[in-house]
């Protein structure tokens, strides 16, 4: 392991053990701002959104690059964030995702002052908010709010994706689906109609939906609840959706269906709402784009055979206007969004030989 993979992991638990969980990464994103201000960077802020920007100046300020990573976690301020090093992983619950992508923000720079390289054009980074879950891609909007246009283009880092270049967004639509009834006693009003049992065979109607294999659809309930008590006839259930398609077009098709569904489920004394909680609006660029090219001939160089990828990012934001963005990985890892998850320590070196390559490569093709 060399002296760059040392600094990047002992950073990275640093990063790992501040909780942030998705809407509240504000700890985490101080102690981001005041090491970006300890490294010297210029233009060092946090926006309203709490988005954490920092400039490496380049030759030329009008032709910039920005390079981000979330900051936030699935994991709840409660969870155990113990860490444990073994020969040849970490593991630590959002230790690759996305400590070590946060962490490969100052890679980037240390790295880049090893070899005393100025690049072309400013390098902003971006350690944003709310990539997660609900997060609802808020933080990366707010970015790409600011920028626009302007930017060369947008370089997303991910802790363990390491041979994924990224170069489609997968479209997400997710619902609360919301029944109410007046409820009642199980035996004196048996026969009024009750929340769960119009919910659930709400959700069997969903589950039962077939799905095209190509291009690939998905849908999950991740979460129901509902009821007062077991003698009850419940008065409110609730679901959340999951709904997931490569293909923006069928996706909006799937989620017309689910909206007539709960439209059936309204009867007389039964009201059905959906609310829709995220949206993560797909987009592409084509394999062919310099950037996509650029990115798979800077695995190789690495080392690393490359892989085109369809995924839900933060690239999703940019791709969806028509911007050319990339999502890449640092290393390889496992057990993601769980307390088991973990990075491998010995492919972090060739990662971070990619990242710094496209880096310093991408004004010579954009």
């Amino acid at each position: 392991m060399n002296d760059l993979s040392t600094r990047l992991i002992d950073l990275a638990v640093a990063i790992q053990q501040i909780p942030a969980p998705t809407l509240h990464e504000a700890d985490r994103a101080e102690f981001v701002r005041l090491r970006f201000a300890e490294e010297g960077l210029a233009d060092v802020e946090m926006d309203s959104a709490g988005n954490v920007f920092a400039r490496l100046p380049g030759q030329d300020s009008k032709r910039a690059l920005v390079v981000s990573a979330h900051l936030d976690t699935v994991f709840l301020p409660n969870i155990d964030l113990r860490v444990e090093r073994e020969p040849d992983r970490i593991l630590a619950p959002g230790i690759g995702d996305n400590s070590m992508g946060v962490a490969g923000l100052f890679g980037l720079v240390w790295a880049l002052r090893d070899r005393r390289q100025v690049l072309p054009g400013d390098l902003w980074l971006v350690a944003n908010v709310c990539e997660e879950g609900l997060g609802n891609l808020r933080g990366i909007r707010t970015v790409v709010d600011r920028f626009g246009s302007q930017p060369l283009a947008y370089i997303v880092l991910e802790g363990m994706a390491l041979g994924q270049v990224y170069n489609r967004g997968l479209g997400v639509h997710r619902y609360r689906i919301t029944i109410r009834t007046a409820g009642g006693h199980s035996w004196i009003d048996y026969g009024k109609p009750s929340a769960i049992h119009v919910l659930t065979a709400l959700s069997s109607r969903i589950a039962a939906l077939e799905l095209p294999r190509l291009p690939r659809t998905t849908l999950n309930i991740g979460i129901i609840s509902g009821g007062t008590s077991v003698n009850t006839i419940a008065a409110e259930a609730m679901l959340e959706l999951d709904l997931r398609s490569e293909d923006p077009r069928r996706l909006e098709d799937l989620a017309r269906q689910v909206e007539q569904f709960v439209m059936d489920a309204r009867k007389p004394g039964v009201t059905a709402e959906a609310e829709i909680i995220g949206q993560r609006p797909a987009g592409e660029i084509h394999a062919d784009h310099p950037l996509v090219t650029l990115a798979q001939d800077c695995l190789r160089q690495a080392g690393v055979e490359p892989h085109l990828n369809t995924g839900s990012t933060d690239a999703n934001l940019p791709l969806s206007r028509g911007l050319p963005a990339v999502t890449i990985g640092l290393t390889t890892g496992g057990r993601a969004h769980s307390v088991q998850e973990f990075i491998d320590i010995a492919p972090l070196e060739k990662g971070m030989d990619q990242a710094l390559r496209l880096v310093s490569t991408v004004w010579d093709i954009l």
